[in-house]
């Protein structure tokens, strides 16, 4: 467990700081500008900052999911911003959330309002022994809580596809590649890319045995914001980690480009698979 932190990275920009072991020098840190929230980037039509979706009528303290809008579809909180576990088909979570937005008449305390809240965890960004850099929290966090957006550049899949090619084995790939499926026929893809503009989510490491789920959230925008919630109780000075692939197996149909890329998985799991997951959809 870390005992020496100090600092702020998010530079006042997060409701909580997020620290730096003491012993690392601050200047060493990736050089990249720090956003709390998703930015839109090259091929993106849709800016995430705007409010496109709309309110909930419900003039009460706190909405509920049978009755509001805005909870009638996905995921509901429980009574104390939990999000409930359901594993299926390998993935914590199968149905995204919808958050009350900033149209609502409810209230700013609705337990429906939770990733918008922003980061509430103290975390603290460490250098691992062989894995770059990793995030550890500084205080407990009960299963079923939001820890932490994976924020950055929301772009297109041409941008995305020239990004991941431009890689060399040497580079990390930040690019997360989340699709939905709004039925048999209807799917869409989200790419997010922190590389230079980020939060602290760039700096979690993958892990076949994760303690952290991505969960695709929408709160005023159609283009949905990708929180990470923790799937077990996990205690202070844990490392915290998720599975790069979003629960599914890695695909093997890799690409010449694709091989090239591919890098070893260091998590040290017991279901270890050995390479850390690649979109090789992408790179097509």
């Amino acid at each position: 467990m870390l005992t020496l932190y100090g600092g702020d990275i998010s530079k006042g920009l997060e409701n909580v700081p997020v620290c730096i072991e003491k012993d690392v020098i601050e200047g060493s840190l990736p050089n990249f500008q720090y956003t709390p929230e998703n930015i839109q980037g090259l091929g993106c039509d849709i800016d995430p900052s705007e409010v496109t979706l709309p309110g909930c009528s419900c003039r009460s303290v706190s909405c509920e999911p049978l009755g509001c809008p805005c909870l009638r579809f996905g995921l509901a909180y429980t009574d104390g911003g939990l999000l409930e576990q359901r594993e299926e088909s390998g993935a914590s979570y199968s149905q995204p959330v919808f958050e009350c937005n900033a149209l609502c008449a409810c209230s700013e305390s609705c337990q429906s309002r939770v990733v918008q809240n922003g980061l509430q965890t103290r975390v603290c960004v460490f250098r691992t022994e062989n894995r770059g850099w990793g995030v550890v929290t500084l205080e407990a966090i009960a299963r079923g809580s939001f820890v932490c957006e994976y924020a950055g550049e929301v772009i297109g899949f041409e941008e995305a596809r020239k990004r991941q090619l431009s890689q060399t084995p040497e580079d990390k790939n930040y690019i997360i590649a989340v699709q939905e499926h709004g039925g048999s026929l209807r799917t869409g893809t989200t790419f997010v890319d922190p590389d230079t503009v980020g939060n602290v989510g760039r700096f979690l490491n993958h892990s076949c045995q994760p303690n952290l789920t991505m969960v695709p959230v929408r709160v005023h925008s159609l283009v949905p914001r990708l929180g990470l919630f923790s799937r077990r109780d996990i205690e202070p000075g844990e490392e915290l980690t998720f599975d790069y692939s979003g629960g599914h197996a890695p695909r093997t149909d890799a690409s010449a480009e694709g091989d090239l890329q591919r890098k070893v998985c260091l998590c040290g799991a017991h279901n270890c698979t050995g390479f850390l997951p690649l979109d090789f959809s992408v790179l097509h």
